[in-house]
């Protein structure tokens, strides 16, 4: 299996109706298993936290939470931002209104300098999101062309 890398966000006592909100901008097939199902707990104030929970969207996507425990620290997540990109106009502006609306707009969602469609949001649940709408190349310009790719699936050329 090829390595990957998945965003896996925490939460203070959240995880499952962030979670529960994620999956109800994007879509998808939600999975969610709490403290007590792994019995990593013998506090009963935890037995429902989120251990791991794991949403999969359509498109193939995974976005990962859990709550953090008591006895750890918790610090709101600052210093990243998820980054939402592509040129079905219509999706991504639907995801820009499900996150935004409820949360606070950063950047608002408008032509940005380099043709495409950007705004940031911070969501109710303190992740901030970038959405980045594909714009139409300029006219009289050609859209960039893609890397080369050698048979073996690689970039070449960059």
């Amino acid at each position: 299996m090829a390595a990957t890398i998945n965003t896996y966000l925490s939460f203070r006592d959240t995880a499952g109706e962030a979670m529960d909100f994620y999956r109800s901008v994007f879509g998808g097939e939600l999975q969610r298993s709490t403290f007590a199902e792994y019995q990593v707990s013998e506090d009963p104030a935890e037995q429902g936290k989120v251990m791991h929970s794991m949403l999969t969207t359509p498109s193939g996507q995974v976005l990962m939470a859990a709550d953090t425990p008591n006895s750890m620290e918790y610090s709101a997540p600052s210093g990243h931002s998820l980054s939402i990109s592509g040129d079905d106009e219509a999706e991504l502006r639907g995801y820009w209104e499900a996150l935004s609306g409820s949360g606070s707009v950063i950047v608002p969602l408008a032509e940005s300098p380099w043709g495409d469609s950007f705004g940031m949001c911070l969501d109710r649940f303190g992740v901030t999101w970038m959405v980045n709408i594909a714009g139409s190349p300029a006219a009289g310009q050609d859209a960039p062309a893609a890397a080369p790719v050698d048979v073996t699936g690689e970039a070449t050329g960059v």
